[in-house]
Parts: C-alpha cells; structure tokens; sequence
C-alpha cells in the first residue's frame, strides 16, 4: 500500500526518533552536573596551558628571538594554521556518523599536547637551523590536532550542553582558565623567561603548558559520561561528503556568516605583529612581554563573566558585535599610539575582542541549521579560518618588512569593518529564525 495512503510505517520511523531524541535529553540531564563540572575543569587547566602557546605574545617573541625576522614570525604563524586548515573536514567526516566521540576527542586531543611538549623538548635540546625546522615541523603538526580538536570537542559539547548553558559554562571557564593563564604568562616572561628557567624559558614556559593540558584532558576521560548521538548521517567518502557542502549554502545566514567569519579571521593575521609592533615603539624584553600578556590575557579572561551570561539570554550575535567594537578600537589604539598608555590599552581591547568573538563564533555555528550537519558545519568554518590565518601572516610579514606596520594595520582595521558591516546588515540571530532561507 502507498504510504502516503496508510503512512503507519512512516509515523513508525518519526516515532522512533522521537523516543531516541527523549533518551538524549534524559541522558543529558541526569549526567548535566558531572558533564558539566567536566567540561568547566577541563577547560580551565586546557584554556590556561593552550592562552601560553596562543596569546599573541610569547611565540612571535620567541620566533623573532630564533631568526630575528618579522617574516619568520608571520612564515611561523602561518604554519601555525596551516595544519589546521587540512585537518577540520577530515575529523567532521570521522565523527559525524558516530554514536560517541570522545575516544577520538581524547585521541586527537593527546596527539596535540604532545606537540607542545615537543617545542620544549627541542627548545631545550636543538639549537641553530635544526631548532628552527623542528620548530616549524612541530607548528604545522600542532595546528593539524588543534583542528581536528576544535571539531571534535565542540561537537562533543553540543552532545552533553544544553543550549541555554553553553554560554555561562564557556564563559566561566575562560575567566577562571584565562585568569591563571594570564597570572602564569606575567609569571613566565617575568621570571621563566627573563631568568632562562631550566636554561631556556620559552621551552620551560612550553612544558608548562604541556602539563597543564595534560591534566585537563585526563579530567575529561575520567568524568565525560557521553549519550549515544539520537541522530547522525550515514558514513561516506570524505570527498563524497565535502561534494555536499554547497548543500550547507542553502541557509542563506549561515552563507553570510562564513564571509563575517572570513573578513574576521582576516583581522586577526596581524595579531602575531601586535607584539612585535610593542616592542619596537617601547623595548621588547621579558617584563613587556610579561606585562602584555597579563593585561591582554586578564582583560579576556574578566569579559567572560559578561559575554558568557549575556549570550545565553541574547543570543551571541550581539556578542559578536560588541567584540568586533571593541578590536576596531584596539586596532585603532595600535594605529595612533606609540607610547605605553595607548599600546596597553589596545592590549585590553584586543583582549576583550578576541575572548567575545572566540566565545561568540564557535558558539554561534552550533545553532545553524541540523544537528546532523553540526560536524561538517564546525569543519567547513574551521577550514576557511584556517585556509586564511595560513597564507595570511606569510603575507603580513613580507608587508611589514617592507613597509612597517601601519599598512598591515590599516588592512586589519578595514576586514573588522567589513565583518562588522555584514554581521550586523545580512546574519540573524539563529534562536530568532523561524527557518533558515
């Protein structure tokens, strides 16, 4: 008999997914407190360990410490991201037709702290041309993990966090996690670096942050209690799959949302010379370093405690907005200023910019469009940020080697702009769409 005329075996099916839909928010709200203090202490110790090796200070300082050349430390940079632009789609199609993520989650999360510990191991023991290609070599392959992770973790959470809570639990995470990262970055350009700990204090600092991440992924192994995925798509070739994406266009704001994305991650190309710049107009030693860390760390950890609560009850495109402000102000600070007042305090905006637009866009992707999509959603925004972050800092420090700062800077500030333009005129607000276009 037709269906459309006895449709019994579709309600049948419809019913099934209703019962397993249930099961999952049952699950997730009995386990919610564990899955929850999890997540938070994970990725307090992960936040503080991986703010060492990503604030816009210590590793430009250290690369222009090996070569002594801006275009290094943009050449650095760069395959910093570059592994990070192979590896996004790779994991999404790895993980999307799966009924539990986290062993993966744990495995590529292990292969990328295990990188770090390689950039101490061969800051302690490499010196010369050796020290700089293993550098790079251990740049490229942490940049692939970091990718691969941010998919994987981000999805992992989408699983066990209900919506209404994700905002507060990053939120507080990045101002407790951020917090000690920024006490600990003052503590190590002050005292590890400036002192040579352990006989090199970048490799120390990086060890450092080696451990502290370690903890935090072993707090999440022991704790995640993670439900079987109510939905997912059937597994297929990878090429077959990213065949599809065209498919994830059709939501017209989730189209729009990539440019935003894009013309951002633009802007933030000239974070690794933010530093750099500082120490040309003011003497780059440890205690600047130190001092910037501390107040970009400590002004992205204290704008947690708003954005976080503040997404969850507005929706985090205002944040969006309100971080993209307040970089155009930091940019601009940078642009004008070349004495310290001007210079921290675009360290401050720049760190209330960037924790407001990390918290706001990969928050912000989880909301578009099906949940069985979510992986290659993550995948696809994760590949063009890092396809841009990878050529961008190459570019970057061929132009302020030519040029000086001010032209990158003035190209940073007209990418937050156009970001800004297009956030606020052509993306609504996911919880406020009826439908996606």
């Amino acid at each position: 008999m037709d269906p459309l005329e006895d449709p019994e075996g579709l309600d049948e099916t419809a019913g099934a997914q209703r019962r397993a839909l249930a099961e999952h928010a049952r699950f997730v709200d009995e386990n919610l407190k564990r899955n929850y203090t999890a997540n938070f202490i994970h990725g307090v110790l992960g936040m503080t360990g991986f703010r060492l090796i990503y604030a816009p200070t210590i590793i430009p300082a250290y690369l222009l410490l090996l070569t002594g050349s801006t275009a290094a430390v943009g050449l650095g940079t760069a395959l910093l991201q570059l592994g990070a632009t192979i590896s996004p789609i790779a994991s999404g199609s790895r993980i999307e037709h799966r009924s539990h993520i986290l062993p993966y989650a744990i495995g590529v999360g292990s292969m990328m702290r295990l990188m770090i510990l390689g950039l101490a191991l061969t800051g302690y023991f490499l010196t010369g041309n050796i020290l700089l290609v293993a550098t790079f070599a251990c740049f490229v392959l942490l940049g692939f993990f970091t990718g691969a992770q941010r998919v994987a973790f981000q999805m992992l959470m989408s699983k066990l966090i209900p919506i209404r809570k994700r905002g507060r639990l990053q939120g507080y995470r990045n101002f407790a996690g951020g917090l000690i990262a920024a006490v600990l970055a003052w503590a190590a350009g002050n005292y590890l670096i400036a002192d040579k700990w352990l006989g090199n204090g970048y490799a120390t600092t990086f060890l450092f942050a080696f451990l502290l991440t370690s903890a935090g992924l072993v707090v999440l192994k022991t704790m995640i209690r993670e439900p079987a995925a109510p939905v997912s798509r059937p597994q297929m070739p990878m090429m077959q799959r990213i065949r599809q994406f065209p498919e994830l266009l059709q939501d017209r704001d989730f189209a729009w949302f990539l440019a935003v994305q894009c013309f951002s991650t633009m802007a933030r190309v000239g974070a690794p010379f933010w530093t750099i710049y500082a120490g040309s107009q003011l003497g780059l030693d440890g205690a600047l370093i130190g001092g910037l860390s501390f107040v970009f760390l400590g002004s992205d950890t204290l704008s947690n405690v708003l954005w976080g609560p503040l997404g969850d009850r507005f929706g985090f495109k205002i944040i969006y907005v309100l971080a993209l402000c307040s970089s155009v102000a930091g940019v601009t600070l940078l642009i004008f200023g070349s004495t310290a007042v001007p210079i921290y305090a675009a360290f401050v905006l720049l760190g209330v910019g960037g924790s407001g637009w990390m918290l706001a866009s990969t928050t912000m992707v989880l909301e578009f469009g099906e949940p069985q999509d979510t992986p290659m959603r993550l995948a696809f925004v994760t590949t063009l940020e890092g396809a841009i972050a990878a050529s961008g800092p190459v570019i970057a420090g061929l132009l302020v080697a030519v040029s000086g700062f001010q032209p990158l800077f003035f190209i940073v500030l007209a990418a937050q702009i156009a970001a800004l333009g297009l956030l606020i005129v052509k993306v609504r607000e996911p919880r406020n769409r009826v439908a996606a276009v």
